[in-house]
């Protein structure tokens, strides 16, 4: 699938709700995460970590975004560690 195609497809699946996040998942809600989602939620990130710098820009916004959106205590705090994060990893050997 072409980016431009990914990108829309993103977008859609965000417009129909496929991305909201579930109650549970909020940051004050961690606590409630079984061990096994975890676990998901780990290899989820690793793989996308190793995967951003090859994603279209307008997806690594989206997703940038989406992901300091949270309910965090310090919003701008989290938004530095995210981009220092992906940053200090951008080299990270790509999935296989």
């Amino acid at each position: 699938m072409p980016r431009a195609d990914t990108a829309a497809a993103i977008s859609r699946w965000d417009d129909e709700g496929g991305a909201q996040m579930p109650p549970n998942l909020s940051s004050r809600h961690h606590a409630a995460l079984t061990e096994r989602e975890r676990h998901i939620l780990e290899c989820l990130g690793a793989a996308l970590v190793k995967e951003w710098t090859d994603l279209p820009t307008a997806v690594q916004r989206a997703l940038f975004q989406r992901a300091t959106a949270s309910d965090h205590d310090d919003p701008a705090q989290l938004k530095v560690l995210i981009a220092r994060f992906l940053h200090d990893h951008k080299h990270a050997p790509a999935a296989s």
